[in-house]
């Protein structure tokens, strides 16, 4: 049961420490962390209990899709600096998962809103 414990603070350590990389050096995840601000103060002044549970799980779900769309493209870059029509092919599936999720946000936002 320690080992187990112990693996979960090094994996809450590694995982802030992948956050707080993104936040000071992707101005991306700067700006969907505070457009979730922005949205997250709506969704409580507009709206109550499972949509504003929906919209604010969504808002955490287009972070992670930033995270791991910095992840692909910094491994992308760190294979190699040439000009590949495969790595940019990766790097838009990346933004593309990242601009679903985030369309994903605003479709549930329209639905909660126009009911």
């Amino acid at each position: 049961m320690r080992y187990f414990f112990e693996r979960l603070y090094w994996r809450c350590i590694w995982s802030w420490a992948g956050t707080h990389d993104a936040w000071k050096n992707e101005y991306s995840f700067r700006s969907w962390a505070w457009a979730n601000v922005v949205s997250a103060l709506l969704a409580f002044w507009l709206l109550e209990g499972a949509e504003r549970a929906l919209i604010f799980g969504l808002g955490i779900l287009v972070l992670a899709a930033e995270a791991m769309n910095t992840a692909i493209e910094r491994t992308v870059d760190l294979i190699s600096k040439e000009k590949s029509d495969l790595a940019r092919r990766a790097k838009d599936a990346g933004s593309a998962g990242l601009a679903l999720t985030a369309v994903a946000a605003g479709v549930a936002w329209l639905a909660v809103l126009l009911g």
